[in-house]
């Protein structure tokens, strides 16, 4: 494995091409500058809000021409950063991008209080009055649910403007990752010396077959880490306790309540997923990983062990170029133009893959509602890497419908369901590449990787949820959280999901360090809510074929402008039923049973 490259030393058609947001920093600037006019020609609408429908309308189509043209102000800033957050420069935008964004939240947030200081009914009376309101019905309803929640004026302004300090535990937890954290290099089986990154790790190291170089990477990146513990235990901590502190000022009943109003999710749609999903996949699961052991002859299983591979010497190489054909491929059956889609965001450079000193971790995909989307991903010529990218693939298929049927106020699908357009795609390309072969040992290997995608949605991501559960009772109980607590509690909820059979030691106590998740209001849980979507999705397609898929068409052409359980209702799926959420499970189990038989 070479030595990491800096930024200016990747092949450019390994990046994204961020010059269609902005062809230079300059012009960026200039879109900076011109927000300020912007802002004005919003508030100028301060204070007359009840004169009547047209002057709502007005207001409403002002902000949200500010925030369209903001959109991509604050995007070119995340992806500058993204992609090299060891540069200054980048650094620099990201902070006059935060700033500015605070700016215009205070310039706008005057619009919620005064909507709901109208008299009753008065909102409804508009509406009915000026037909050009109806686009924007589904925001007027989103801030009369807010009325029990909203502060005065004065306070929802104070605190727009400290949206840059609202954000900083995020921030500096990002920066902490992609600028000053830096793993030893370590030795594989053969005494060859690899470089380990956060990114590396992730992606390639920890599901490496050779179980001397995923051992040592483990201990190299535990001892990385380890050294930032308490920074970003405090960091983690502050995230947490503001969130306490702002649910308690706005009259919710606990913060996962104030963040599941937001989702537009409910607590029984919550608990069900938190409690059913890791009583049902426990049993699967530690059939799974039992089974590494037998196989493998590993002499304990420790938490970098849990995704090795089954069949070490069965691990096939795939160029970026192959993969995004066989994705092709498996989203056929989903129509013309949703394989475009995928076609253009491959070989036009929507997709920055190179692996460079200062990149961002993981894997995202940031919609532009005025262009393109844009992934993030690290390529490591692997299956799982094919997997990723249709995951991120899915999301920006789901951005290009949704910005094609919906107007800028309606883009944004609930986080609650987000994680399902993305995770279908990737059950698509399993039943593709399985139904290509009969294979024994390269069907195996497909459903490992499909397994990988349920041990992190459904396993990982959920001990995330779960950990975010106790630690946000911890702190409402008036708790410190620190990083011995953070870890305590992390190792505490492993043991019990493991049951002894994974070594849980400071590298599997300190996984709470590992996910910018958790600075996100309650993401991780969502992950099961959109894989239990698209199994059942997925499932659905292949029972009843077009009606089906044009049921999920519409799910994706929705965007924000359906609330999420009745928009997955629609499309024959609900989230608050027990039964629905076993379902998708089960499949977990008969995949591991396929597992077991191949060997």
């Amino acid at each position: 494995m070479s030595e990491r490259l800096t930024r200016e030393e990747v092949p450019v058609e390994e990046t994204w091409r961020i010059e269609d947001l902005f062809p230079t920093i300059k012009h960026w600037e200039a879109a900076l500058i011109a927000v300020d006019s912007e802002i004005d020609r919003a508030t100028r609408y301060r204070g007359r809000l009840g004169e009547g429908a047209s002057t709502l309308l007005e207001c409403l189509e002002a902000a949200e021409n500010l925030m369209r043209k903001f959109y991509h102000i604050e995007l070119y800033a995340s992806l500058l950063l993204a992609s090299d957050g060891t540069n200054p420069t980048n650094q620099a935008i990201a902070g006059r991008a935060a700033s500015a964004k605070a700016h215009v939240e205070a310039g706008l947030s005057f619009i919620e209080p005064e909507i709901l200081g109208l008299p009753d009914g008065a909102v409804e009376q508009y509406i009915a009055a000026e037909p050009r309101l109806e686009p924007f019905r589904r925001n007027l309803e989103r801030i009369t649910g807010n009325k029990p929640y909203v502060l005065s004026l004065e306070t929802e302004e104070v605190l727009a403007s400290l949206d840059e300090i609202m954000k900083a535990p995020y921030m500096l937890y990002n920066r902490t990752k992609s600028s000053d954290m830096r793993f030893e290099a370590v030795t594989d089986s053969t005494g060859q010396k690899v470089p380990v990154s956060f990114a590396t790790y992730e992606v390639m190291l920890e599901k490496s077959p050779d179980t001397t170089l995923r051992r040592n990477a483990f201990a190299s990146f535990t001892r990385g880490i380890s050294a930032y513990q308490n920074v970003l235990g405090g960091t983690f901590g502050t995230e947490i306790r503001k969130n306490v502190v702002l649910a308690k000022a706005r009259g919710f009943e606990s913060a996962t309540h104030m963040f599941l109003h937001r989702q537009e999710s409910s607590i029984k749609a919550y608990t069900n997923l938190l409690d059913i999903v890791q009583k049902e996949i426990k049993p699967h699961m530690r059939r799974y990983v039992e089974l590494r052991k037998r196989v493998l002859g590993l002499d304990k299983i420790m938490y970098c062990d849990i995704e090795a591979p089954l069949d070490p010497e069965f691990d096939p190489e795939l160029t970026f170029e192959e993969a995004g054909e066989e994705i092709i491929k498996a989203c056929e059956i989903m129509g013309q133009e949703y394989t475009d889609i995928i076609r253009t965001a491959i070989s036009d450079r929507w997709i920055d893959r190179a692996d460079n000193i200062g990149k961002s971790t993981g894997a995202f995909c940031s919609g532009a509602y005025d262009s393109h989307p844009y992934i993030l991903t690290t390529w490591g010529n692997r299956a799982r890497s094919m997997f990723t990218l249709a995951h991120e693939l899915g999301h920006a298929v789901a951005d290009v419908f949704t910005t094609g049927n919906q107007r800028f106020a309606n883009i944004h699908m609930s986080m609650f369901i987000v994680e399902g357009p993305s995770t279908f795609n990737e059950m698509l390309l399993a039943k593709h590449v399985l139904a290509q072969s009969n294979n024994v040992r390269t069907r195996r290997w497909v459903i490992m990787q499909i397994l990988s995608t349920y041990y992190h949605d459904y396993v990982r991501h959920m001990i995330e949820a779960e950990l975010l559960r106790r630690i946000y009772a911890l702190a409402e109980a008036g708790t410190p959280i620190t990083a011995s607590v953070l870890s305590a509690t992390q190792g505490e909820i492993l043991n019990e999901f493991w049951g002894g059979l994974v070594e849980v030691d400071e590298g599997a106590s300190l996984t709470w360090m590992r996910q910018p998740h958790y600075y996100m209001g309650l993401y991780p849980y969502t992950y099961s809510a959109g894989l239990t979507c698209s199994t059942l999705m997925a499932q659905a397609i292949d029972k009843e074929g077009p009606p089906a898929v044009d049921r999920w068409l519409e799910v994706l052409k929705a965007g924000g402008s359906v609330k999420p359980l009745e928009l997955m209702r629609r499309a024959g799926i609900d989230l608050e039923d027990p039964e629905t959420i076993k379902k998708a499970v089960d499949y977990v189990g008969q995949l591991v049973e396929q597992v077991e038989k191949s060997f």
